[in-house]
């Protein structure tokens, strides 16, 4: 399985759909590994792309446990399945856990976050990323775009605290993204594509290496290509 354009992806012409939001992803989640350890669950693993990033010399993490849906049949490697209700695990039974670029896709998220939360030992950190510039995908199944403050509410109805979200870019980086979403992905000719993402890349890379995000949000207009984030297993939980 060749991961490299998630462990190591290319600032190019070709590349500039993907290049914004699987940098960012992997700048956050290299992160947050020194925060890890023990038992670590991906929750929604997919093809697992950065499960030799996790289970590598230099990190805490001793056992990497995928995760999917029973139903996805786009992914078929997850060590356990689940029913989208129930996942199959005790209660407290892992250390750490992700969710990256999955709960848009959760009719119910609280309920996802809540299987989370009861697997998870108490303190347990999720790290999670969820897009908010990106085009309707996997349809139907492609439920929500996250605010910060939506984001932080049902996380802390499903059991969260010392919870820490940021945006995985700024006003650059989300302009950068429209540009390559557009060049790449909307229909045209092949033709046109490779001219236009041509033309496109000069600005696409200088929009790209301008951007500063900021550290936290506010009332201020605000625009970005996602969100990132963790969260710890609180004490109490909540009542339902």
């Amino acid at each position: 399985m060749d991961n490299q354009p998630f462990l190591d992806p290319q600032l190019s012409s070709t590349n500039q759909d993907l290049y914004v939001i699987r940098s960012a992803i992997l700048r956050n989640l290299k992160g947050v590994i020194p925060m890890m350890g023990g038992r670590f669950l991906d929750v929604g693993a997919g093809n697992q792309p950065y499960r030799s990033l996790l289970t590598s010399g230099e990190s805490r993490i001793t056992e990497y446990v995928p995760l999917d849906l029973l139903d996805n049949f786009h992914y078929q490697d997850a060590d356990y399945t689940w029913d989208g209700v129930t996942m199959p695990f005790r209660d407290q039974e892992f250390d750490c856990a992700m969710a990256t670029e999955v709960l848009e896709h959760c009719p119910e998220p609280e309920v996802t976050l809540g299987e989370i939360a009861r697997v998870l030992k108490t303190g347990g950190l999720l790290f999670f990323t969820v897009p908010f510039l990106w085009p309707l995908h996997d349809c139907p199944h492609d439920e929500y775009r996250y605010t910060p403050w939506s984001l932080e509410r049902h996380l802390k109805n499903s059991g969260f605290t010392d919870i820490q979200i940021r945006p995985t870019g700024g006003w650059d980086a989300a302009l950068a993204q429209a540009i390559g979403l557009w060049v790449r992905r909307r229909p045209m000719t092949e033709t046109q594509r490779k001219w236009l993402s041509r033309i496109s890349f000069p600005v696409y890379r200088w929009l790209v290496r301008k951007d500063r995000p900021v550290d936290q949000f506010s009332n201020v207009p605000y625009l970005m290509p996602g969100i990132t984030g963790t969260a710890r297993v609180a004490t109490v939980k909540p009542n339902k």
